[in-house]
């Protein structure tokens, strides 16, 4: 396996293409994002966002490292992000607040950025109340893509957070120990964006935007699996499972309180 070699933070941007990679689209007029409604911005604690897809009325489907803060590793209460569907210049087709969240229980934030941890970054939202609303259509979701299939990304990004923007051409480099390897052009907030294969006819959802990375020198966009993590992430909210628990206060030390918050940086 080719060393991947993942960039000094998650989702800068990327660089490399291949033959038959299409620019950024932007979305944003109503026409431009027809279809693309179930797309939406995860506004996170008011401090910073990713990008999710709805793929059930009440299930939004991002990377599980959006809940966490990148500097001290903590859970993020769910109850404070918001999913903004279809979000475009100040406006969404629907607000929804999250209800719970499970991650994949293999993913650890903490630790390298190794092929391991990018495999498992994946994690399913159930919303308080489902997104019934004739515009904004949930996506079907479909086995991985094989390398060299074209596929597309929708996200936000710190460049273009007031409106999506949609690469409808872009492929799969590589297939490594389940990691997707790919030539899609990402940023800042584009964690947990909806990679779409366009096989069946309509956009389906096949992986999840993690990290940026290199391979041989080249950058690269990272996406997980994502069957056989969705069907577990299902059931472990049918469980009953995804209900936050607030971390344990820090012990004092030498008489003095360690310090529990932290500035939370975009993913």
């Amino acid at each position: 396996m080719r060393h991947l070699i993942l960039a000094l933070a998650l989702m800068m941007s990327a660089g490399f293409a291949v033959a038959g990679d299409s620019g950024l689209t932007e979305l944003q007029t109503g026409d431009d994002s027809r279809g693309w409604e179930a797309v939406g911005r995860l506004d996170i604690d008011g401090r910073g966002f990713c990008t999710g897809a709805l793929i059930a009325p009440d299930l939004v489907l991002t990377a599980a490292h959006c809940l966490f803060y990148s500097e001290t590793g903590a859970r993020i209460d769910h109850s404070k992000i918001e999913f903004l569907a279809g979000w475009r210049n100040g406006r969404a087709s629907a607000y929804r607040w999250v209800k719970r969240a499970v991650t994949h229980p293999d993913f650890i934030y903490e630790g390298e950025l190794a092929a391991d941890r990018v495999r498992n970054d994946v994690a399913l939202l159930e919303l308080h109340h489902p997104i019934n609303n004739t515009s904004v259509v949930p996506f079907e979701t479909d086995r991985r893509p094989r390398k060299g299939q074209e596929i597309g990304v929708v996200s936000y990004a710190r460049d273009r957070s007031e409106a999506p923007s949609l690469q409808e051409v872009c492929a799969v480099t590589a297939r490594q120990q389940g990691v997707l390897i790919m030539s899609c052009d990402v940023n800042f907030g584009s964690s947990g964006a909806p990679v779409f294969s366009f096989e069946s006819g309509q956009p389906r959802v096949v992986s999840v935007v993690s990290a940026m990375a290199e391979v041989d020198g080249k950058k690269v966009s990272l996406g997980t699996q994502l069957e056989d993590p969705l069907e577990l992430l299902r059931a472990e909210l049918a469980a009953g499972k995804g209900v936050f628990q607030a971390p344990a206060p820090k012990m004092a030390i030498n008489g003095e309180r360690r310090k529990t918050g932290a500035k939370f940086a975009k993913p």
